[in-house]
């Protein structure tokens, strides 16, 4: 009998369940976004808000229990340098799954895992006005020599048959 094992097996060995939840959850922490199945984001859930209940603290041990449980040290940086203190106020509940479509081959209800209070990693906005001038000054002192010289030859033309009438 099953009574009180609430671990959801997700059709794994429990090494292999262990190792993919942690990639899971490394990945949600560096992208802050991200989309699975249902039922691994469900799994994946309570270990990410475990995680960044022991990063609240920032103590060596917490440090340590962290890595031991995500095995990437950037991962482990990044959850105690930026989420968890994002998520100080919090108690509880830093993660949020929203429902998707099914997925077209094997009909699995998709959902995307992310941060609460934290935005989706978006590329910095570039300004294009700097990168703009100073490619566009580059071609319009190339191009300003060769009108020039163009010019040149076009004066010469014109002197020419201003000379010959």
């Amino acid at each position: 009998m099953r009574h009180l094992k609430r671990t959801a097996k997700l059709g794994r060995t429990g090494e292999h369940r262990n190792a993919m939840l942690a990639n899971l959850v490394c990945s949600l922490i560096k992208h802050k976004r991200v989309t699975t199945t249902l039922a691994k984001a469900k799994a994946a859930r309570s270990v990410a808000e475990k995680l960044v209940t022991l990063g609240k603290k920032d103590t060596i041990h917490t440090r340590r229990l962290v890595a031991a449980r995500l095995h990437q040290e950037d991962a482990t940086k990044i959850l105690f340098s930026e989420i968890a203190p994002a998520q100080k106020d919090r108690n509880g509940g830093y993660t949020r799954i929203v429902k998707m479509h099914q997925r077209q081959g094997d009909a699995s209800q998709l959902a995307i895992l992310e941060w609460v209070d934290i935005t989706a990693a978006a590329p910095a906005p570039v300004e294009e006005k700097p990168a703009a001038e100073t490619k566009a000054e580059e071609p319009k002192a190339e191009n300003a020599e060769k009108t020039e010289k163009k010019g040149k030859g076009r004066k010469k033309k014109a002197e020419a048959e201003e000379a010959k009438a």
